[in-house]
């Protein structure tokens, strides 16, 4: 069984995130008829897909410290599925990314609602606006949703600190990761900080130490889940990076090689950059954000990633970062049962194909 469908996690998110959803689409119908597609396209976006790994981290990390199973805590949980819808719309849009899922993005679906209407302006601006509006909507309920959960107020007040240095980290690191994208800088040391608090620090370390701080954890599982999470959120994101370049589309739910079309300066890059010759090097940065990339410059691209070592070594880095996680969650004292889930999202989210 997946770590992520134990204790009937999977499906009691599910349940949690429907009905709040159902709420909140009445909410908005309230106000206008026209809010409909609004509720309509992020009840698609968060019920219509996702590994549910946030939520399995931060539940697994308050067993850990000794929490004890409710629905509460699965809801107030629930909420980091919407500091990801906003954070995924959001991404799909600074990328021009068509899909998410096999489905199209939302700022391609409301331009396409735009032009089926026939309505006036044009199309593309107004699937971006959507778009932005959609992703702040999310954030704005993952706060909702944390305080509506039912939880005891002293229990919110520990964990809030974490929520808000959560979606801080990962704001700021989207940002660092546009930036990187428009300086070209292709050092692995900024990858690798990228990757880190886009990615990483929220995917696993902070949602681990949001369910820490609702059991009220000790220092020493604080710590230890810090040094868990880290590497292993990092080797998350190598994962990903891996998977932008070599995923399988049917898999993915995205286009093969869209991280190269959008000229994504990932650490999987940047050990390419740094290790091949001035030609491939030269190749590489010349075709790296072209969007009209196609599959023979994808095929390309990826056989001189891969020549050059750097998937290799890319591969390596994973295994080592997985190693460090694992080995400082055998160093401290958890529940027995929550330890061996941690062990196995930790394989389950360096190995996936999707």
């Amino acid at each position: 069984m997946s770590p992520v469908d134990r204790a009937g996690l999977r499906q009691r998110v599910d349940k949690a995130l429907t009905e709040f959803l159902a709420g909140q689409r009445a909410r908005l119908t309230g106000v206008d008829d026209a809010l409909a597609p609004v509720a309509e396209a992020i009840e698609a976006f968060v019920l219509g897909g996702g590994k549910r790994l946030r939520p399995a981290f931060a539940y697994w990390g308050f067993r850990g410290a000794g929490g004890v199973d409710a629905d509460q805590v699965l809801t107030a949980l629930a909420a980091l599925e919407f500091v990801q819808a906003s954070a995924l719309i959001h991404d799909d849009l600074m990328d021009r990314s068509d899909t998410r899922r096999g489905e199209p993005a939302v700022h391609r679906r409301f331009a396409a609602r735009h032009r089926a209407a026939g309505w006036g302006g044009d199309p593309d601006g107004f699937g971006d606006a959507a778009a932005i509006l959609l992703g702040d909507l999310c954030l704005v309920w993952s706060d909702e949703l944390l305080h509506s959960a039912g939880l005891d107020l002293r229990a919110v007040a520990r964990a809030r600190p974490v929520f808000d240095e959560m979606r801080t980290e990962v704001t700021v690191g989207q940002y660092l990761d546009v930036l990187t994208q428009v300086t070209g800088d292709t050092s692995v040391e900024r990858a690798s900080k990228v990757a880190r608090y886009k990615s990483a620090k929220y995917t696993v370390e902070r949602p681990l130490l949001l369910g820490a701080a609702l059991a009220d954890a000790s220092a020493d599982v604080r710590t230890a889940y810090s040094a868990y999470g880290l590497p292993l959120g990092e080797a998350f994101q190598l994962r990903d990076d891996v998977l932008g370049v070599f995923g399988d589309p049917a898999q993915t739910g995205k286009p093969a090689g869209d991280d190269l079309r959008e000229g994504k300066r990932t650490y999987l890059v940047a050990a390419a950059v740094e290790a091949t010759d001035d030609a491939g090097r030269e190749l590489l940065l010349s075709r790296l954000g072209d969007p009209q990339l196609d599959e023979r410059g994808v095929t390309q691209l990826r056989e001189l990633i891969t020549a050059s070592g750097a998937l290799a070594r890319t591969e390596q880095r994973i295994v080592t970062l997985t190693d460090a996680a694992l080995a400082a969650l055998a160093a401290v004292d958890l529940d027995t049962e929550a330890r061996q889930a941690l062990v196995d999202l930790a394989i389950a989210a360096t190995r996936r194909a999707d």
